[in-house]
């Protein structure tokens, strides 16, 4: 999927009408009036027939938007088909740079249930913020939490937090697993020196953290540490079958969406490319 970038940055807010959506929005809309953007919300349909009252309740869902910050354009789209395809397909038709998405913690919803959520991630070439029902602080992505595995491909993850980082005048705390094996770990201290190197360039502040646990325990000590200091975002690249994360398989996955500290994940798929390259930017 080629992914075209517009003059306007747009952000597609997939909604199934429940309070989540309300926090997806806040995020969505806060973000796009940092940078003059606008945003989009999406219900998919099965049935095309219901498209009248569907469109009523976009409508509500509008107003709802714009009581967050009225500058901010927002605008709505109905797409018939499955919601894990249609995402991805609505965010390539309308340019979207990035999707952000509601989820109910564990008791699940339509978007994110199971290996369905990695079906709508994989599906689009565009970054993903989940959210659950925890609006966007006033000072933004201040903290963000980077995990950090033995995947070169993680790497291309920091173009995009350090936008993030920079624009909000804040702080990364890149994570990586403690490993024992001493190519293993002087692999793991090569990430490190990367991304101290790439955000120095770039005037961020960055910690680096070495869990207390290895492979098996990294997710339980990603979530543990970014609980413990109150982070605003978790970015992650998604790599099922690759990765430390998708090694360990879709309840994982899952565990680190629906942390139960509410923390926002941000997700993306590999691409072929160099370190820093998405859609979305902040400037």
């Amino acid at each position: 999927m080629t992914h075209k970038v517009t003059g306007t940055k747009k952000i597609l807010v997939p909604t199934d009408f429940t309070k989540v959506v309300d926090y997806a929005m806040d995020h969505a809309v806060k973000l796009a009036k940092t940078q003059g953007g606008e945003v989009y919300l999406l219900h998919m349909l099965s049935d095309m027939d219901e498209q009248e009252v569907t469109q009523r309740r976009l409508d509500a869902e509008m107003q709802r938007a714009k009581a967050i910050e009225s500058s901010v354009a927002v605008k709505s789209l109905i797409r018939e088909g499955k919601v894990y395809a249609g995402i991805g397909s609505a965010a390539e038709e309308i340019g979207a740079e990035l999707i952000i998405m509601g989820t109910h913690g564990m008791r699940g919803m339509q978007f994110i249930t199971g290996s369905r959520a990695l079906r709508v991630i994989t599906n689009s070439d565009i970054p993903f913020i989940v959210v659950q029902e925890r609006g966007l602080k006033a000072d933004g992505y201040h903290d963000i939490v980077v995990p950090m595995d033995l995947q070169r491909e993680t790497r291309q993850k920091l173009g995009l937090v350090a936008g993030m980082a920079a624009y909000f005048k804040g702080k990364v705390h890149v994570i990586v697993p403690k490993e024992s094996d001493e190519f293993l770990h002087h692999q793991l201290q090569d990430n490190i020196t990367f991304a101290k190197k790439y955000f120095g360039e770039r005037g961020i502040a960055m910690e680096a953290v070495v869990a207390d646990s290895g492979s098996g325990g990294f997710v339980d000590a990603v979530l543990a540490y970014s609980e413990k200091i109150d982070a605003d975002l978790i970015a992650v690249m998604n790599m099922v079958g690759s990765n430390i994360f998708g090694v360990l398989g879709v309840p994982y996955e899952e565990k680190i969406i629906t942390n139960t500290a509410m923390i926002p994940v941000m997700l993306l798929n590999p691409a072929n490319n160099t370190a820093g390259t998405t859609g979305w930017s902040f400037q």
